[in-house]
């Protein structure tokens, strides 16, 4: 763990109790009178607290000091992603968090079950339980779009990956990519994106998942 997260991390005093409680007390075997870092995720603040009672079930900790502390990606990637299983979600999140995607805007399309309702606030937590781990220090932005038509309106500069792109050079890589779900793209999306001459493609013949298309393209914009 790099840091625990605390909503009112800056405090003067912070009462730590519940799931941090124990990771600290029972998994880091922290004692009285040690330091821990400790973060709000709303800007690249760490604040040192020292641990100053600890009782059975939870702990007083004290300010002590604090920095601006940046554990960002240079280059943030904003990545599109057509709505699939919140399963797949959930379990991609923590890997696209570590590797350092900047923005991650969800959007219906065609071939998205519509039955898929997506918890942000669930992910807001597996953002923050990665975070802690990987050291980040500003949580990922979500969003979420209805369609692709309202996608475009907000990022008309938005490049798309799909079969027949062109290959594109890990060092070129825009930094936003719109992925499809299970099933691609339907015909009229296609020639939606053919208008707007802004389709990429990979060097592969393989067919990938979803997830794998969003992380093969969130490590690419690390290698940049």
């Amino acid at each position: 763990m790099r840091f625990l997260y605390h909503a009112e991390a800056g405090l003067e005093t912070l009462t730590v109790e519940g799931e941090a409680y124990r990771y600290l007390f029972k998994v880091r075997r922290h004692r009285r009178g040690e330091r821990v870092g400790l973060r709000h995720m709303r800007d690249d603040t760490l604040f040192w607290y020292r641990i100053d009672t600890v009782g059975r079930r939870e702990a007083v900790l004290r300010l002590e000091s604090s920095g601006i502390e940046p554990v960002m990606p240079e280059h943030p990637l904003h990545l599109a992603w057509c709505v699939v299983d919140p399963k797949t979600i959930e379990k991609t999140l923590p890997m696209l968090n570590e590797l350092g995607v900047g923005r991650l805007s969800f959007v219906y399309c065609a071939r998205s079950q519509k039955n898929f309702r997506l918890d942000f606030s669930r992910f807001e937590r597996i953002l923050i339980n990665s975070s802690q781990q990987c050291g980040r220090s500003r949580l990922m932005a979500l969003e979420l779009f209805e369609s692709l038509a309202d996608y475009f309106e907000a990022y008309p500069d938005s490049f798309v990956l799909d079969f027949g792109g062109e290959p594109i050079d890990c060092k070129a890589l825009s930094n936003r990519v719109l992925i499809g779900c299970e099933g691609g793209f339907s015909e009229d999306e296609r020639k939606l994106f053919k208008e707007k001459g802004n389709i990429i493609g990979l060097n592969t013949s393989l067919v990938l998942r979803s997830e794998t298309a969003a992380l093969t393209l969130a490590a690419g914009s690390v290698l940049t």
